[in-house]
């Protein structure tokens, strides 16, 4: 379940700004209440993030359904001249089509080793802006990126927010070597039995075992309880054998953009 954060603080002017209109219970009677949709939320704190990122710098790009809003707007701006020499890190080969399609100079890890800002969305985030990532199945390549920036902004809308990682009851995933993938499932679900954990392989419609950009599998952990210390619960499950990388992004979000009915709001850690 999504919940509010009470300690992130919106104003009507970075509301209007982002193009919200605030609810009838702010000091605005005049202003109609407009419900907006989750994907014009995702738009706007997209958009809020873009804000961040200046000529000359070389950037993380995102994958999944919000980050896809934020590369597109890098693009506008630099088809409008308002962005110059901006090179794109992308995370994943969707990431790397889109941008080619836009027009954003690219480049890899080996060539720039020091990000100055990655942008992505999050599948979950906690009070301490801990992460689930990679429901969208780019989990490492991501990681990887979004490890290796100065800046690592996170753009959600607020459905996004829960008390603790798994709070949602939906997929923590895990990117596993195919070989033996029962045995790994096995052994990551045996890992959380306390916490009522359910490990299910990511598979096709077709029934065919989702593949990463890696040739990697997927096994998503469903929980049914918390996971407890996360520090502990993540290096629990890197000293699997078979284990490549989980979704968990712990202490690496930097500032967290969070869009919703009554505006939009900035933490930064």
């Amino acid at each position: 379940m999504a919940i509010a954060y009470p300690h992130f603080i919106g104003s009507e002017k970075s509301a209007m700004e982002a193009g919200i209109i605030l609810s009838p219970s702010s000091p605005s009677p005049s202003l109609p209440h407009v419900i907006l949709t989750q994907d014009e939320l995702k738009k706007i704190a997209a958009y809020k993030a873009v804000e961040y990122v200046e000529s000359g710098m070389v950037l993380g790009l995102g994958t999944g359904s919000t980050a896809k809003h934020a590369v597109d707007r890098i693009g506008e701006l630099l088809r409008q001249g308002k962005l110059k020499n901006i090179v794109g890190i992308p995370t994943s080969k969707k990431t790397h089509e889109q941008a080619v399609s836009l027009g954003i100079p690219l480049s890899d890890l080996d060539s720039h080793p020091i990000l100055d800002l990655a942008i992505d969305g999050a599948d979950e985030v906690d009070p301490y802006l801990n992460l689930v990532k990679g429901r969208g199945g780019s989990l490492l390549r991501e990681k990887m990126v979004e490890g290796a920036c100065k800046k690592f902004v996170v753009i959600v809308d607020e459905s996004k927010l829960v008390n603790h990682l798994g709070g949602s009851g939906l997929a923590m995933p895990v990117e596993i070597v195919p070989f033996c993938w029962k045995f790994t499932a096995q052994r990551l679900q045996m890992l959380f039995e306390e916490s009522g954990c359910v490990a299910k392989l990511r598979t096709y419609e077709n029934g065919e075992p989702f593949v990463t950009d890696n040739r990697n599998y997927i096994v998503d952990l469903y929980f049914k309880r918390e996971i407890g210390d996360l520090k502990v619960a993540s290096d629990a499950i890197l000293r699997l054998a078979g284990v490549v990388e989980h979704g968990m992004f712990l202490g690496m979000a930097t500032t967290l953009i969070v869009a919703g009915e009554c505006g939009v709001v900035v933490k930064d850690k």
